[in-house]
Order: structure tokens, then sequence, then C-alpha cells
């Protein structure tokens, strides 16, 4: 015996899970990130060896 037309089962809705992360990841970034980005970088005297080593590690020598 087969199972009735109304027995189907509904969509579990993916589809629309998947257009509302699209169009949340599409309107850009969070407002904490950006402040993150934006917040001036302090940098002590203290902390200019590590600095230095840093910039040297990273290639650039003058």
């Amino acid at each position: 015996m087969t199972k009735p037309i109304s027995d189907k089962s509904e969509d579990k809705g993916t589809s629309r899970l998947r257009a509302f992360t699209r169009q949340d990841r599409e309107a850009g970034t969070h407002p904490a990130i950006e402040a993150l980005r934006t917040r001036p970088q302090t940098r002590s005297g203290e902390n200019r060896k590590a600095v230095e080593y840093a910039r040297i590690e990273r290639g650039q020598t003058s």
C-alpha cells in the first residue's frame, strides 16, 4: 500500500536558510568587526624591540 499524496513530508526550509545566509554575508561586515579594524593601534616604547623584530621577520629592512 502506498502513502496518500497528503502524507508527503514538507521541505525543511534549507533554501530559505541558504538565501538568508547569503544575503547576510553580502550585507557587509558586523559593526563589532568594523570597530576593531578602525581602533587605533597603540605601541609603547617598551614593545619597540618586538616591533622591530617582527618588521625584520616580514622582510622590511628599512
